[in-house]
């Protein structure tokens, strides 16, 4: 097989180790991906980087890998999170996928005034992740957290912890050379209301993304971009 076909798989990975798969991961290998006995593939827990396997028993509904040795070290991603308005489903999907491959550490859909979303699937947005990762070379998975309100989100915001949030309504703002950690706040649709605004002004750094008004799925991922590229793991 010339595509080298990545799996996460949340349990320890100690070379010799032998690794049952589930119904799922037997179905992606064997009848998906059309792998059989003998083929190697690469896992990660996000513990222990990057580890070799290779398929020992393949079957309908299971089978087993056994793990070789390490092919990557572990590579934490930069202390940066993610707290979004959800949208349309598929836009949320698209913004959990796109945060896990640029880098981001947590995933944290908040409620906000103009939210159009009162739930999300958290198990659904969990699996996009770990999908994201497995495709992007990364060696861990974002948490992605419960939907909270973005209220008591702030209330209990750790002080350690710096604040860029995106303002269309913003003239001007650069973000600052902070090191440490940090989180992106990005609104939803129609952006944080007035009050909102005003909260975020006063605990957080205020940026503007350009002269354009742009859809809250693409303002998330400049928005990391943005950060990555100047305080985060790409310089």
């Amino acid at each position: 097989m010339t595509h080298v076909v990545r799996l996460f798989i949340d349990q320890p990975l100690a070379e010799g180790q032998p690794v049952p798969l589930s119904r799922d991961h037997a179905n992606r290998l064997f009848n998906v991906m059309r792998m059989d006995v003998g083929d190697e593939l690469k896992l990660f827990n996000g513990h222990v980087g990057e580890v070799a396997a290779t398929v020992v028993e393949a079957g309908k509904r299971g089978g087993v890998l056994v793990v070789g040795a390490q092919t990557a070290a572990l590579r934490p991603p930069p202390d940066v999170w993610l707290c979004f308005a959800p949208i349309k489903k598929d836009r949320t999907d698209f913004i959990v996928e796109k945060a896990a491959e640029l880098g981001a550490a947590r995933i944290v859909p908040m409620q906000t005034e103009f939210t159009n979303s009162d739930k999300i699937r958290q198990d659904r947005l969990q699996a996009h992740a770990v999908a994201a990762a497995e495709q992007c070379g990364g060696t861990s998975v974002p948490e992605v957290a419960a939907l909270q309100k973005m209220g008591a989100l702030l209330d209990a915001w750790p002080e350690d912890r710096q604040i860029m949030f995106c303002d269309e309504a913003a003239k001007d703002g650069a973000l600052p050379e902070i090191r440490g950690k940090w989180a992106v706040f990005v609104g939803p649709e129609g952006g944080f209301s007035k009050p909102e605004r005003a909260r975020l002004g006063e605990v957080g750094h205020r940026i503007t993304l350009g002269p354009r008004i742009l859809r809250a799925d693409t303002a998330a991922v400049a928005a990391l971009t943005l950060w990555q590229s100047k305080l985060g793991d790409w310089e």
